[in-house]
């Protein structure tokens, strides 16, 4: 059965806004960032996703542990931290249709954290604020065949994927399958549904929006829950991937260095091009700019020229 929910026309201007700029990320080669992005964006989306549930390590801290490079730290934080790594580096290795692959998720994300990383809990659960229940989770003996039905539903083609993904977030953060470990698995496979039909997601840090103001995030659940469908949710979520691509796009009309642009440039896998395609990808620079770049990069054996004038190609070693 199709979780409840309702399609708002905030809902569809955040799909429309999210559709059109997916096209511009593709149009402008965004889709697999350069390698130094890649790796700013993966130490933000660690961070930001623990940061939501107190680790204390900084960005810099996690940087270290990616090199491996011993720091001091908590050891729960310093293990919460490695176990994302692990996870995060192997991304493409989980299918978000697959039950058993979100398990073995949690038991690498929980490993050495909690006992039964990996399996529903079994008893009760409960969220509490203050002296308050926030939210009392369904009883334990309802887990397993709740998340069945759930991931059923990630196999409704009908669905917009981008719809789907928040679903999927809010309905498991509602069913809280797990004794821990459930909020950042909860936006773990939200980035994976994505992913799925949208590689940039990969490299989408989104976890950083809602780390800046979390109580929004926690305000979007709570209402969620209190009218008995994923509506305010699906809108939240959707602002916040609107967001998080707009930043995407604004990093590319950022300042350049000539390394940084001849790095990005490389990383597109363009076998063969002109003078001309790089001044597509990066729009504010001059053709004397573009030249000089091409010639170092030539020089520093980046790649091979063929041709003079109007007809030069460049060629990727």
């Amino acid at each position: 059965m199709k979780p409840p929910y309702e399609i708002t026309s905030k809902i569809l201007k955040y799909i429309t806004s999210i559709s059109e700029k997916i096209g511009e990320v593709n149009a402008n080669f965004l889709n697999k960032p350069s390698p130094q992005l890649r790796k700013q964006n993966r130490i933000k989306t660690i961070h930001s996703s623990l940061k939501i549930e107190g680790n204390t390590l900084t960005e810099e801290q996690i940087t270290a542990l990616i090199e491996n490079k011993r720091i001091v730290g908590p050891q729960k934080d310093v293990n919460e931290v490695l176990n994302a790594i692990d996870v995060y580096q192997t991304l493409k290795d989980f299918d978000p249709k697959s039950e058993k692959s979100f398990l073995k998720a949690h038991n690498i994300l929980m490993n050495n954290l909690i006992e039964n990383s990996g399996k529903y809990r079994t008893q009760g659960v409960g969220i509490v604020k203050g002296s308050k229940v926030e939210h009392l989770a369904p009883p334990a003996q309802n887990v397993p065949y709740l998340m069945k039905d759930l991931f059923k539903y990630l196999e409704n083609l009908e669905e917009i994927e981008l719809i789907k993904s928040c679903v999927f977030h809010y309905e498991m953060e509602f069913i809280h399958p797990f004794l821990d470990g459930n909020g950042r698995m909860g936006r773990l496979w939200q980035t994976l549904i994505l992913m799925d039909k949208y590689p940039v997601f990969e490299y989408l840090p989104f976890e950083t929006l809602i780390s800046k103001n979390q109580e929004k995030y926690y305000q979007a659940l709570s209402e969620s829950d209190k009218s008995g469908k994923s509506t305010k949710f699906i809108e939240y979520m959707l602002s916040i991937i609107d967001s998080s691509i707009s930043e995407l796009l604004n990093f590319n009309n950022r300042t350049f260095t000539e390394n940084e642009r001849l790095e990005y440039f490389i990383s597109l896998n363009k076998s063969e091009f002109s003078r001309k395609d790089y001044m597509d990808v990066f729009k504010d620079i001059s053709s004397a700019t573009a030249s000089r770049d091409l010639k170092n990069g030539v020089e520093k054996n980046l790649f091979g020229k063929i041709g003079e004038f109007n007809k030069t190609k460049y060629l990727i070693k």
